[in-house]
């Protein structure tokens, strides 16, 4: 039986969105059947166990630690590729929380922050739901169809007595009415559900059978007699009430409007689709009148609920006819197979082989004289149904013959593959000549410029050999300089002259140390501050005895 979402018209169509809109909507669903969805999963439960935090991986890799699992041991790398492919899914956002690094490694590991999207969050809980509870039987909450009865008759009493109702009293029961009802719905669609995965099986045992039909007889039984009371005054209740009902809406929506001033227009902002409360709309009204009446010529919920307990009762009667069949043994095989599936599972290997010939007919492949590739070693164990196919010979395919005919066939063209490759090489060499310039183009002025993501991966490349060449030098006795603190003592390592350059894109750069200085490098990934550093860019040019100069932009 399928029941409608509570609150809404029976046959409510989703709202009408383009296809882009539709497709990456639905992108959010992906990670459930990506081949790391376990991991996934992990990661997703990381982010709905918090509000509005926003995580960097060593967060989310020390979260994944804690709890264990299958993504307790993904390394830093590893775990920033899932990250950003559940953000072009739609599962999680880029945050702009300011990062503080004292090094670029530590930088590049803690630039990204990732939070929680609504779409995410709302997929994540559901996809929860489904592990946990997907095969539990839900009990059908009858008492809360009492409760929805009662409130809709007071309500209507309050609304048609003179004065009305007091706002606050009339949001505060139509907002618990409709959960009531909600949960009531929740509940009877599960347990359908439920029932029709039972009966759809075909190999119920006696036992198994006469617990379903005492479940038939009772339980679902007394449900349906309890709607089919308490449907008429609903109903009822409904017809005196619904008169009187856009009024309601009205004052409700004075007195607490929500967030309904997001979705105004006119004043300069951007629309904001709004999702309001159970009871508050004339679409919620129409879809638990619809529970009860027929008001579309469709039959109402109540209608279907007895259309679904026939359907399970001649279920029920034909697995009975099944089970008498099967004893006589008429039909059924069911004892059968059961007894060969237990020889099948007691048996030896070779034993169980010679089951499956005796019993349908398999005999073992002949006639293979086709070894694999030389280079490919397939284990014994190996299924032929996984295994690697084997390419046969169209000779030996269609006239059993080995003997080699026609000419050798030509060798293969590779031109338009090097050709792809040479144009790819061209293009990454283009993008980081660009590069060099962009960045010779902005020394002086990091602080009023924006560089792009490919200038500053170029400039923290050139900066992190610098400071290794810096490194090295004083590894191997080179000159060192330290300075006095306020205690006498002496801290830090001179960067006087630490430079690197790249001699292809004509770039060079030259890091000082300096007291209180403070570079700011803006780029479209974030914010770079290096404090007590900095840097100067030139270009590299060839002199005539083969030396090279800085020429300083």
């Amino acid at each position: 039986m399928e029941v409608p979402a509570p609150g809404a018209p029976p046959d409510a169509a989703p709202p009408d969105t383009g296809d882009d809109e539709t497709r990456r909507r639905l992108d959010a669903y992906k990670y459930l059947g990506a081949p790391e969805r376990l991991e996934h999963l992990a990661i997703m439960r990381v982010f709905c166990g918090t509000l509005l935090a926003d995580l960097a991986v060593p967060d989310v890799m020390a979260k994944l630690r804690q709890a264990g699992g299958p993504a307790a041991g993904l390394d830093a790398d590893t775990l920033t590729v899932r990250l950003d492919q559940l953000v072009q899914w739609g599962n999680l956002l880029r945050s702009s929380h300011t990062v503080k690094a004292s090094s670029i490694s530590e930088y590049q590991r803690s630039r990204s922050r990732y939070q929680l999207s609504k779409a995410g969050e709302r997929v994540q809980r559901d996809a929860d739901g489904v592990l946990a509870e997907a095969d539990a039987a839900r009990e059908v909450s009858g008492e809360l169809l009492a409760l929805v009865e009662r409130g809709l008759k007071e309500l209507a009493e309050r609304v048609t007595a003179p004065g009305g109702i007091e706002p606050q009293d009339g949001l505060e029961r139509v907002s618990t009415l409709f959960v009531q009802f909600t949960e009531f719905a929740d509940s009877v669609r599960d347990f359908y559900a439920y029932l029709g995965q039972v009966l759809a099986r075909y190999d119920l045992d006696s036992t198994e059978y006469q617990g379903f039909k005492e479940l038939l007889l009772d339980y679902v039984e007394a449900i349906t007699e309890d709607v089919s009371f308490r449907a008429p005054r609903i109903s009822a209740a409904l017809d005196t009430l619904w008169p009187h009902l856009p009024a309601l809406l009205s004052r409700l929506d004075a007195h607490a409007q929500g967030l309904t001033g997001l979705s105004a227009e006119g004043d300069g902002r951007p629309e904001t689709r709004v999702q309001r409360s159970r009871g508050r709309e004339q679409a919620d009204w129409e879809g638990l009148r619809g529970w009860f009446r027929d008001t579309d010529g469709q039959g109402s919920q109540v209608d279907q609920l007895r259309d679904a307990t026939l359907r399970a009762l001649q279920s029920l009667l034909a697995n009975a006819k099944r089970m008498l069949r099967s004893a006589t043994g008429e039909m059924s095989r069911r004892r059968d197979l059961l007894r060969l599936a237990r020889w099948f599972d007691e048996a030896a290997p070779q034993d169980a082989h010679d089951i499956a010939v005796a019993a349908f007919g398999l005999y073992g492949a002949r006639h293979l004289g086709v070894p694999p590739a030389t280079d490919e070693v397939v284990p014994a164990y190996t299924s032929w149904w996984t295994g690697p196919v084997v390419e046969v010979p169209v000779a030996l395919r269609e006239r059993g013959s080995r003997a080699q005919r026609g000419r050798a066939s030509s060798v293969e063209d590779h031109s338009a593959q090097k050709r792809r490759l040479q144009e790819a090489a061209r293009e990454r060499a283009a993008a980081r000549t660009a590069a060099a310039d962009e960045l010779r183009s902005a020394s002086g002025r990091f602080a009023d410029v924006r560089l792009t993501s490919s200038a500053l991966g170029l400039l923290l490349e050139l900066l992190a050999t610098a400071l290794g060449n810096a490194q090295l030098r004083r590894a191997h006795g080179g000159t060192e300089h330290r300075e006095a603190d306020g205690n006498g003592t002496t801290q830090g390592f001179g960067l006087e002259a630490a430079q690197s350059e790249d001699a292809e894109l004509g770039i060079r750069l030259i890091v000082r140390r300096t007291a209180g200085a403070r570079t700011v490098l803006h780029s479209t990934d974030g914010d770079l501050l290096l404090d007590d550093l900095e840097l100067e860019i030139g270009r590299t040019s060839a002199t005539a005895d083969g030396q090279a100069e800085v020429s300083v932009s």
